[in-house]
């Protein structure tokens, strides 16, 4: 049982999070291919078959010995800056100073056949965290990537709800609402966990951030006195395509010619978003989507209007006909 004690200054600074952490999202999807929920195991068995075709499975194992699916993984892994992308979020965790790689990485169990690469990890050896930075970009671009689109529309919609359950019955609603593995008793947050904890926010509220690969209860930082954060599991929905499912028509053409995350953006625009639900459904800074939107603007594909403090995006009917290939 983990146990989060709040004051009422921590609960006035609990934050709502409106987006997928892309460094959570990387580390809690390595276990859930190596120990997957049922939801997951299409997708844990597609990926490993992927890994393997491409020659990456070695990347996976890797990077599994760094995060283990059970017990303890270090903190850096998912560090709290709130990176605005996953480029930006691996070179966090590459910059990490070398006193805290030895610490987080000195108590974990080295498998079999990693001991040497975590301990050149745990030294902060250049070549040990160019190899992890290589591993983190293979990994991610073949498994994870793929699937970003309709994790960020399915944890978008799970971040509305809650999101309106805080204005609507305040911040200790939205915390009775995470899930059955939580319960809420006035001003101590339960949450069922492998090991039993109790950590004190001491004023320093509470950071709720959404995972779609997380596991079936929420998850919070090894180390008390980094800034507190939550990762919490959305519902499930509907999402993965039959194994022998090709992508949609005209979905690596439009990503080949637009670039991924100007792609993304065209076909989600199918009804008026704003920059923040751009930003939120594509897992990126609404500052890179205004750079996006921007270039689809003046290539005729989208058109942008304000409405009072939010600027709305949609398609063009020249846009429709690029996504939909007539």
């Amino acid at each position: 049982m983990l146990r989060i004690h709040f004051s009422a200054v921590d609960l006035m600074r609990t934050r709502v999070g409106d987006r997928l952490d892309p460094m959570w999202e990387l580390v809690l999807s390595i276990h859930q291919m190596v120990r997957p929920e049922s939801y997951f195991a299409s997708w844990s068995r597609r990926s490993r078959r992927r890994l393997h075709k491409t020659g990456l499975l070695r990347d996976a194992e890797l990077l599994a010995a760094l995060a283990p699916a059970s017990g303890y993984f270090p903190d850096f892994l998912t560090p709290m800056s709130v990176p605005t992308n996953f480029g930006e979020g691996v070179e966090t965790v590459l910059s990490t100073d070398k006193k805290r790689l030895c610490a987080e990485v000195g108590r974990l169990d080295a498998p079999r056949g990693s001991g040497s690469w975590l301990a050149d990890v745990a030294a902060g050896r250049p070549t040990a965290l160019h190899r992890l930075g290589v591993a983190m970009r293979r990994y991610h671009r073949t498994v994870v990537a793929p699937h970003r689109d309709q994790a960020a529309q399915i944890s978008g919609r799970a971040v509305t709800r809650l999101a309106h359950r805080t204005l609507a019955q305040g911040v200790e609603a939205a915390l009775g609402g995470l899930g059955p593995a939580t319960r809420w008793r006035s001003p101590v947050l339960e949450v069922a966990y492998p090991v039993t904890r109790d950590l004190h926010l001491e004023g320093r509220g509470l950071s709720l951030v959404p995972t779609f690969f997380g596991i079936n209860h929420p998850i919070a930082l090894a180390d008390p006195a980094l800034r507190p954060v939550l990762v919490y599991p959305v519902p499930r929905e509907a999402f993965w395509q039959p194994d022998d499912e090709a992508d949609p028509p005209g979905t690596d053409a439009l990503r080949e010619l637009l670039g991924e995350t100007r792609a993304t953006v065209l076909r989600l625009l199918d009804a008026e978003l704003t920059t923040t639900a751009l930003a939120s459904r594509t897992a990126t800074s609404p500052s890179s989507v205004s750079r996006h939107t921007a270039v689809l603007r003046r290539a005729g594909l989208i058109t942008t209007t304000r409405n009072g403090t939010s600027v709305l995006h949609v398609r063009t009917t020249m846009g429709d006909a690029l996504v939909h290939r007539g």
